[in-house]
C-alpha cells in the first residue's frame, strides 16, 4: 500500500510540486549543496529553497533542476519569468518616486499654516538625503528583488564621516528574524543578518560564515534604573537600545546544532570599525532595529513572507518552456523535412559497398528512376499548432498573474474598441498594483521615519529634537493618464471652490505635470497671477484716463467692465487670474 505524500501548507506551499522543494532541508541536497550548512535553521530550508528556485527562473535556468539532464539540456527557456517580473516592476514603480511630507505643499501659501515651513524644511532635507544615498536606484534594487522573491531588506547605519544614514539593500536570503512566541511579528527585537564567504586560499582565508545582528535590549542588564532621553522623544525616559555586533566564524569550528542564533561567541572574530572600535554589542544610541523588511504582498495572517508576482503562474511559465521545446524540435523538422525516396539510385560507398545515407540539405540533387518519387513529410501544421499554444499560454500567464494581456503587451491595439474598453482591461492590474503599493506603504513611511531618527541620534545640523515628522513616498501613476482630461477635471474643482490650490497642483502632478515641487508651484502661481492682474488693473485705469479726456464715457466704463471681465474669467493655468487670487 503506498501512503500519501506529506501535505505542506505554508508561504511556499505554491512551490511544492518541485522536487527540490521536498528535499530543501536534506543534507547532500543536488540542487542546493550550500543549504547543507549546519548553521542554517532547519526552520528557514524552504524559503532559501524558494528564494534558489525562483533566481533559477528569473536567469532561464529552472531546466537545470530537473532530474533528467537530457531534458533539462534541450529545455527552451526564452526569459518569459524575467519579462512577467520586469512589467511588474516597471508598473510598480511608475515613471519616478518621490519623497513627501505632509503640510509641506502649504509652506508657500499666502498664510501658511502651522508647522508647514518645518515640514517643507524636513522634506527638502529628506530629499537632498535620497540623492545623496542613490535612492531610486536603491529602491530599484530592493522592489525587484521583492517583486522576483517575495521579500527584500534594508538597513540604515550612520557614517559619522559623511553625516547622514546610508541605506544598504539586502538579499532576502541572508536575513534572519528572530521572534518570540508573544512578540510583534512585524517588528522583531532581534534580527540576524548573515551569509558565508567563500575560502580564499591565496590570501590564507578559509571558509566562514559573517553575522552582523542587531538586538534590543536593556541599556543596562543589571541594573534597570539606567535610562536616557532619545532626541524624538523628549521628557520620556527609555532603558532600551539597539546593539550592534557584527562578527564571523570559521565553519570548521562550528559543530551539530550550533546554528545562526546558537554560534559560540568564544569563536567568534568580531569586526573592527576604521576608528578602533569593536563590534561586539556595540550600543548605537538609537530604540529601534535600523532594518526594513519589504514583502511583495500584504502577508496572511500569522505570517511574515510575501509572495512574487510569479508565485501562481510558476506551472504555466513550466508549460511555456515545454511548449518552446516541442515548437524547436517541430521547427526543425519544418525545415528540414523527412523525406520519403522510391525507386532512387543511391550511392554506394566504394570501400564497403553499401549505400551512402543520404542528407537533406539545400541543393542535395538525387537520381530517381522511370517510376520514382519523392515525398516529404509536411510537419507544419504541428508548428501552428504550437505557435497558437504559446500565445494561449501568455494571456492565461498575464491573466492569472493580473498583469493583463493590456500590461504585458499582447494584446492587439485593434481589439481594443475604446480608451473605456481598455481601462477596463488593465482592471487587474491596477488592483494588482494598488495592492502591491498597500503592502508597502507604511514600511516606506518606517524608512524615512528611521532615517530622520539617526539624523538627530547623530547630532546633525538642522536637525531639531521632536517628534519625526511624517513623511512617505509617493509613486508615479502606473499607466498612462488622460492629462487633458485630469486639467479639465481640476479646473472645474478649483473654479468651483471644491478644491483647494494646494490640491489642485498636486492632482496635476500626480496626472504626469512636470512639476518638481507643488510648494513653489503653488508661489509661482500666485505671484504670476498677482502680476497679471496688477497689469489688467493699471490698463484699466489708464482706459478709464483716456475716456475723461475725450473719449465717450461708455467707451470708457466699456473697456474698464471688458478688463474686469477678463480678470476674473482667468482660468486654470500659470498666471491665471482665477487660480492665483483664490
Amino acid at each position: 500500500m503506498v501512503g500519501l505524500r506529506q501535505f505542506v501548507i505554508d508561504a511556499w506551499s505554491w512551490l511544492n510540486y518541485k522536487p527540490v522543494m521536498a528535499d530543501a532541508g536534506r543534507p547532500g541536497n543536488r540542487a542546493f549543496p550550500e543549504l547543507a550548512a549546519s548553521w542554517l535553521p532547519p526552520q528557514e530550508m524552504r524559503r532559501l529553497a524558494a528564494y534558489k528556485v525562483l533566481a533559477a527562473y528569473d536567469n532561464n535556468q529552472a531546466g537545470q533542476l530537473a532530474d533528467d539532464a537530457d531534458s533539462a539540456a534541450d529545455r527552451r527557456e526564452l526569459g518569459d519569468a524575467a519579462k512577467v517580473v520586469d512589467t511588474a516592476l516597471g508598473y510598480l514603480l511608475g515613471s519616478e518616486q518621490k519623497v513627501t511630507v505632509e503640510g509641506a505643499e502649504h509652506a508657500e501659501g499666502e498664510v501658511p499654516r502651522p508647522g508647514a515651513a518645518e515640514a517643507a524644511a524636513v522634506q527638502e532635507r529628506l530629499r537632498q538625503w535620497g540623492t545623496k544615498e542613490l535612492l531610486t536606484l536603491r529602491i530599484q534594487q530592493a522592489e525587484r528583488s521583492a517583486v522576483l522573491l517575495g521579500d527584500s531588506v534594508y538597513a540604515l547605519a550612520w557614517d559619522p564621516v559623511k553625516q547622514r544614514p546610508t541605506l544598504r539593500v539586502y538579499d532576502p536570503g541572508f536575513y534572519f528574524p528572530q521572534w518570540d512566541d508573544d512578540q510583534d511579528q512585524d517588528f522583531p527585537t532581534r534580527v540576524h543578518l548573515a551569509w558565508e564567504l567563500p575560502e580564499d586560499p591565496e590570501l590564507g582565508l578559509k571558509a566562514r560564515v559573517r553575522r552582523v545582528t542587531y538586538e534590543l535590549g536593556p541599556i543596562a542588564e543589571d541594573d534597570a534604573s539606567v535610562v536616557r532621553e532619545y532626541p524624538w522623544e523628549p521628557g520620556q525616559p527609555s532603558r532600551m537600545t539597539c546593539f550592534l555586533t557584527d562578527g564571523e566564524w570559521l565553519l570548521e569550528d562550528l559543530g551539530r546544532g550550533q546554528t545562526l542564533d546558537r554560534l559560540p561567541m568564544d569563536k567568534a572574530a568580531f569586526r573592527v570599525r576604521p576608528d578602533g572600535t569593536e563590534l561586539n554589542r556595540l550600543d548605537l544610541w538609537i530604540d529601534f532595529v535600523p532594518v526594513i523588511h519589504i514583502a511583495n504582498t500584504i502577508p496572511h495572517g500569522g505570517e511574515h513572507w510575501g509572495q512574487p508576482v510569479i508565485a501562481k503562474v510558476l506551472q504555466g511559465l513550466d508549460e511555456l518552456a515545454a511548449t518552446d521545446s516541442d515548437s524547436a524540435a517541430a521547427s526543425a523538422t519544418t525545415g528540414t523535412p523527412i523525406i520519403g525516396l522510391a525507386g532512387a539510385r543511391l550511392p554506394v560507398d566504394r570501400a564497403t559497398g553499401r549505400p551512402v545515407q543520404l542528407t537533406v540539405e539545400a541543393g542535395a540533387v538525387w537520381q530517381l528512376g522511370d517510376s520514382g518519387r519523392m515525398d516529404a513529410l509536411d510537419t507544419s501544421p504541428q508548428l501552428a499548432e504550437l505557435r497558437a499554444r504559446v500565445e494561449h499560454l501568455l494571456d492565461r500567464i498575464a491573466s492569472n498573474s493580473r498583469i493583463t494581456s493590456a500590461g504585458l503587451g499582447t494584446l492587439d491595439a485593434s481589439q481594443v474598441p475604446s480608451g473605456y474598453a481598455l481601462k477596463l482591461a488593465l482592471g487587474p492590474l491596477d488592483a494588482l498594483v494598488g495592492a502591491m503599493r498597500l503592502a508597502r506603504e507604511h514600511k516606506y513611511q518606517l524608512l524615512l521615519k528611521m532615517v530622520q531618527r539617526l539624523y538627530q541620534a547623530g547630532r546633525a545640523d538642522g536637525w531639531p529634537m521632536g517628534e519625526s515628522l511624517p513623511a512617505r513616498l509617493v509613486w508615479a501613476p502606473h499607466a498612462p493618464t488622460d492629462r487633458a482630461a485630469v486639467l479639465d477635471e481640476v479646473t472645474q474643482a478649483y473654479g468651483a471652490g471644491v478644491l483647494s490650490l494646494e490640491t489642485a497642483v498636486a492632482m496635476l502632478g500626480e496626472a504626469g505635470y512636470p512639476i518638481q515641487d507643488a510648494a513653489e508651484e503653488v508661489a509661482r502661481i500666485r505671484q504670476s497671477a498677482q502680476q497679471e492682474s496688477q497689469v489688467r488693473m493699471e490698463e484699466a485705469a489708464a482706459a478709464r484716463g483716456g475716456g475723461r479726456e475725450g473719449q465717450p464715457q461708455e467707451a470708457a466704463a466699456g473697456s474698464g467692465a471688458e478688463a474686469a471681465g477678463q480678470e476674473k474669467a482667468g482660468g486654470f493655468g500659470f498666471g491665471a487670474g482665477a487660480l492665483g487670487q483664490r
